[in-house]
């Protein structure tokens, strides 16, 4: 195999800023506050960091909370001085800022590569919830020039044809979406910084409102303020980080078919199946091998397609796979997103996930800790972002194999 990239690599610290709905505080706050708990979790000054990127970065990206503030104006707040920095929305998901900041530093570009998303939606919603950022009558552009005509105005109305597609083709049923979100609502109740942690039963799961037939309320994730951050360095720093590092074995970026919300070959699978594919090809490493899951779950539908994507089921058995919820819990084959995921844990466009991910393999999770052989942490982890007409996936190790 030719030389892979996100080998010279690793994780070398983490952080996050307050979570949570309406907080009221800017992007920039939220930002740098997440920002330098990562370097010092990294044990490094700002001094150090000589790389900054973020997805999306741009003015735009401002616009209904969905994005945080670009990278000139992290680096003016932080006073960093940077040999190399980017923003830019058409990445592999969002996680292709991490997969920038590996290639920056495999390339010599960059040391230390601080990384961060951010977003302030549930500010920008305010009372008015996904209505007050929508866009009003007249003004379709983009993918919505041909969808809001037929009333499909948000991602729920786009990945509701996906589930819809799912349950006609495999006989998929809301009680195995609703399995996995009241089990990930479990795992959140073991998490102090989510935002919903107050259990639910398949009752109250199924008589939850419809959003967008076959999602309800509790199929769709929580739009919150927050931001998250890490420092991707050279793995030559690995072995003098002030906390276990979390290694990079892999990345998927690769883009199938055609990149529409309604127009993909397979409305079952989504661009997770191509992302998927390439990260399979860059690492001897299979899925039996992975032992903590942590997947895109803007609608609970998505975490179901990358199940299938990545190879745990084949497709059209994600649904049996999640069962009643056991297989995937804490104590269970593969557990799936273990601090609440974006159900529950609030829309951190994935970030969260690999936050949540890097814990989980140092050991540190706390109350929700994933134990396998002997007690030890999870030595290999999958983190997954997008689904739609984008997708991106990381698989994260704790040594190197």
């Amino acid at each position: 195999m030719n030389h892979r990239f996100e080998r010279d690599t690793c994780i070398a610290g983490i952080g996050q800023s307050a979570i949570g709905r309406r907080l009221g505080r800017s992007a920039l706050e939220l930002t740098t506050q997440a920002c330098l708990v990562a370097i010092a979790d990294a044990g490094l000054d700002r001094a150090d960091i000589d790389g900054l990127v973020s997805y999306p970065g741009g003015e735009a990206a401002l616009t209904h909370g969905y994005g945080g503030p670009p990278p000139a104006s992290v680096q003016d707040a932080l006073r960093l001085e940077l040999d190399w920095f980017m923003g830019a929305a058409e990445l592999p998901g969002q996680l292709g800022a991490v997969v920038a900041a590996c290639l920056a530093v495999s390339g010599g570009l960059a040391r230390n590569v601080l990384v961060y998303r951010t977003v302030t939606e549930s500010s920008a919603q305010g009372e008015a919830g996904r209505g007050g950022v929508l866009p009003g009558a007249g003004a379709a552009a983009g993918i919505s020039y041909w969808s809001a005509p037929f009333g499909a105005v948000s991602a729920v109305n786009w990945l509701a044809q996906v589930a819809a597609r799912h349950f006609h083709v495999y006989g998929t049923t809301r009680e195995q979406l609703g399995a996995l979100a009241i089990t990930q609502r479990a795992n959140a109740a073991l998490n102090p910084l989510a935002p919903l942690r107050t259990p639910f039963g398949m009752d109250e799961y199924l008589a939850a409102r419809m959003i967008s037939t076959p999602l309800g309320l509790l199929d769709c994730d929580l739009p919150v303020d927050g931001a998250t951050a890490l420092v991707v360095s050279h793995v030559e720093r690995a072995a003098d980080l002030p906390r276990p590092p979390v290694f990079i074995e892999a990345v998927g970026t690769a883009m199938r078919g055609r990149p529409s919300w309604d127009q993909y070959r397979d409305m079952t699978s989504m661009a997770a199946a191509g992302a998927a594919e390439h990260l399979w090809r860059r690492t001897d490493l299979r899925p039996a091998d992975v032992q903590l899951s942590q997947l895109y779950d803007g609608f609970s539908i998505l975490a179901l397609v990358w199940l299938e994507a990545l190879g745990f089921c084949k497709p059209g058995e994600g649904g049996p796979f999640i069962g009643d919820g056991d297989r995937i819990s804490l104590t269970g084959e593969l557990p799936l997103n273990t601090g609440g995921g974006q159900l529950s844990g609030g829309r951190l466009h994935g970030y969260g996930h690999i936050h949540e991910a890097c814990l989980q393999l140092r050991g540190a999770a706390g109350a929700r800790q994933v134990r396998r052989a002997a007690g030890a942490p999870p030595k290999v982890a999958v983190v997954s972002n997008g689904g739609g007409p984008i997708a991106g996936c990381l698989l994260l190790t704790n040594e190197r194999p």
